[in-house]
């Protein structure tokens, strides 16, 4: 029999999955890491609730509570799964989720698009969310954020953008932010600190924009391990170095 997961990491973007390889990767070598994924196409409503219960069908099978994994929107399905479900979660951890969890970058570009035809709008957005980059990498990165305007479970569009009230997790909880993400700022970032129980944390990168665990994956595993660790000491843990390179965008993920 396969090993259940020790980790859960939930995506809700298939065209955005490529952004959390590397982070999955650096968590694999100590953690049973697993992945959930929210598949919809352009003809289905965006269903955040029943997106829930599709992930508590899936995590019936496990018998023991499980740590749960998200980035944005995915950061989202877990902290209202988690809101329901707290016997099932034995940590949440939010990557670029903001206190206001509805808040992505499409919120953002829907704000925008009314004044730009959409591929500037696109084309301005790879920017904000990753920087320079050469031209034939700025074309695959707008195909890959189109993909994510059309196929995932962003609960925003141009006439409705969605607002989550904040308040405390009820189970051990860590939330992660870079200081140059435009789309969840410090203000957006730190505005969890009244939320936080006493255990839980708050991790800002120096960089890495709107995805910085991608950009930072060992920094931000490093992080990631050691509050596990805080909760349940891990066996044969060894702290990931702490000296790490900012990557440069693998451009091998986009030919």
């Amino acid at each position: 029999m396969s090993k259940l997961p020790d980790v859960i990491w939930l995506n809700t973007s298939p065209s955005l999955q490529c952004f959390a390889q590397p982070l999955m990767y650096q968590l694999s070598h100590k953690m049973t890491v697993a992945l959930w994924e929210y598949h919809q196409t352009q003809d289905e409503a965006s269903s955040l609730d029943d997106a829930v219960e599709l992930l508590q069908d899936y995590l019936k099978s496990c018998e023991q509570p499980v740590h749960l994994v998200g980035h944005s929107t995915g950061g989202l399905l877990g902290l209202l799964y988690t809101r329901k479900y707290p016997e099932k979660v034995k940590s949440l951890t939010l990557l670029a989720v903001g206190v206001d969890a509805g808040v992505d970058w499409q919120a953002h570009y829907y704000v925008h698009r009314p004044f730009l035809s959409r591929q500037k709008t696109l084309n301005s957005f790879v920017y904000n969310l990753f920087g320079y980059q050469k031209e034939h990498t700025i074309k695959r990165l707008m195909r890959i954020l189109e993909e994510d305007l059309n196929c995932s479970l962003s609960p925003h569009s141009l006439f409705q953008r969605l607002s989550i009230p904040p308040e405390a997790v009820p189970v051990p909880f860590m939330v992660c932010g870079s200081m140059n993400d435009i789309i969840v700022d410090t203000d957006a970032l730190h505005g969890w600190q009244p939320y936080l129980k006493e255990g839980d944390r708050l991790c800002e990168c120096p960089q890495g924009r709107h995805f910085f665990h991608f950009f930072q994956p060992q920094l931000v595993a490093e992080q990631i391990l050691n509050f596990w660790q805080s909760l349940h000491p891990l066996d044969s843990v060894d702290v990931l170095p702490k000296s790490v390179d900012t990557l440069k965008l693998n451009e091998s993920l986009y030919q």
